[in-house]
């Protein structure tokens, strides 16, 4: 099944709230490598003005997984996992993600685009705080391979 070139405009639900936890913050930081303090000592990311420790910046994915889940498992997207390459990511941020956020987001499919049997989907997660602040919109290109 060809990848469904509908998808283009659909939106999902929000899903449900991620509270972002220091360890989790902690834990990510070290598996990308990232060795700022204010990733893993709280009182180093008070002096720079935020509550608790800074998720670096990737760490969007682990809530923007969440929305590309639900793509996944619609039925009519002719999109198989087993087919799909990550294939580009951008984040835009208006602030950065700190422990003890709780966060929401919303996927909606801005493109598809069909090359022979091969499809790129792009996807933008928006990801809100409690408050309904925009925090970071994550990008995402899946290319999807065509049919055996």
């Amino acid at each position: 099944m060809p990848v469904n070139t509908e998808l283009v405009g659909r939106e999902f639900a929000p899903t449900a709230p991620y509270l972002v936890g220091r360890e989790k913050v902690r834990e990510f930081a070290r598996a990308v490598l990232a060795t700022d303090p204010q990733h893993f000592d709280p009182a180093v990311a008070r002096g720079l003005g935020y509550p608790d420790v800074v998720a670096p910046p990737t760490f969007a994915m682990v809530v923007q997984d969440l929305t590309l889940q639900q793509l996944l498992a619609e039925p009519d997207s002719g999109i198989e996992l087993a087919r799909v390459l990550h294939a580009e990511q951008r984040f835009r941020y208006s602030r950065p993600i700190v422990a003890g956020d709780e966060l929401t987001a919303t996927l909606s499919v801005s493109g598809v685009r069909v090359m022979g049997g091969n499809a790129m989907v792009t996807s933008d997660a928006e990801i809100r705080d409690a408050a309904g602040e925009h925090v970071v919109t994550a990008t995402s290109v899946l290319l999807v391979g065509a049919d055996a």
